[in-house]
This record gives structure tokens, C-alpha cells and sequence, in this order.
């Protein structure tokens, strides 16, 4: 695997189904990433190092998922100067999923959280894989490949569907 340059964090194990997905999109882009949990609750003195710290390691982006009060998002992008992308996911305690949609949409300005939908984790790999592209020609052409392949999806579907 490429360096990693992606890190994708989570508040619980509880969220690693979830998180799995950014992953998984990720090893088919084949963008280097690191998987962790990180706690905006139960390790604040963790959260502040790794969002103070990542970007020195060679990290690009930040993939950030919590449920409940999903707080972790917007910590780290209170401290990194990364992008992070944020992951709503719903867990047992959630309010069928809105109080980490909230938590993680309704940022102040000046501290910006991309934030996909619920239980988004495919997507925000996408979106890592698409910021990273901006600068990397071959991280580019897997992004236009992947959309060609998901294009191509979608026309046989229709082949096998489409009644006149």
C-alpha cells in the first residue's frame, strides 16, 4: 500500500462497521490510509495530539466518524489545518440519527466539516480520494476510472430493466 496519507478516525469501535466502508472505497482507490479510534469524550489529551500532529505525519485529509453527540468532527477541525470530512453515523443511543447529523453539520464558522450522510463513510472515502486527486495525477485518473466503471454499472443495469 501507498503512504498514508489519509487518516480515518472514529469515536467508538462501536462506529467500525460504518468506518470500515472509507476503507474499503479507499483500498480500491488504492489511496494509503491509517484506521483509529479517537475519542472527543473518553481521550481529549489523544484528540488534541493527533489533530495537532497529523498533517506533520504526512497526512492529507481527515475522515471523522461519531455517533450520538458526534462531537469528534469538529474538534478536530477546531485544531487541524486539514480538511476533514465528517461521518454521521447512527448508533444505539441516537436520536434516529439527527443528533450526529446536527453535530457534525451545524459547525461555526471558521470551522469548516465536509459532512456526508448518514452512515456516508463510502462517500467521504470518495471525497478524500477526490481532494487528494487535485494533486495527484494518478490518484486522478482511479477517480475517473471508478466513475467510468460506476457509469458503465448503470447502463447494463438499464440494458437488463428498460421495457419500451
Amino acid at each position: 500500500m501507498s503512504q498514508k496519507i489519509v487518516s480515518i478516525v472514529m469515536g467508538s469501535d462501536s462506529d467500525l462497521a460504518v468506518m470500515e466502508e472509507a476503507a474499503k472505497i479507499l483500498d480500491e482507490l488504492g489511496v494509503g490510509y491509517e484506521l483509529d479510534i479517537v475519542s472527543a469524550h473518553r481521550t481529549p489529551e489523544k484528540l488534541v495530539e493527533f489533530s495537532g500532529e497529523a498533517h506533520k505525519r504526512g497526512i492529507k485529509v481527515i475522515i471523522a466518524g461519531a455517533g450520538g453527540a458526534a462531537h469528534l468532527p469538529g474538534m478536530i477541525a477546531a485544531i487541524s489545518p486539514l480538511p476533514v470530512i465528517g461521518v454521521p453515523v447512527k448508533s444505539r443511543n441516537s436520536i434516529d440519527g439527527w443528533d450526529s447529523i446536527l453535530s457534525i453539520l451545524q459547525m461555526p464558522g471558521g470551522v469548516p466539516v465536509a459532512t456526508v450522510a448518514l452512515d456516508g463513510a463510502t462517500n467521504a472515502g470518495i471525497l478524500a480520494a477526490q481532494i487528494i486527486a487535485t494533486s495527484n495525477d494518478d490518484i486522478m485518473q482511479r477517480i475517473i476510472d471508478y466513475k467510468t466503471c460506476l457509469k458503465k454499472q448503470v447502463l447494463e443495469k438499464s440494458k437488463r430493466v428498460k421495457r419500451s
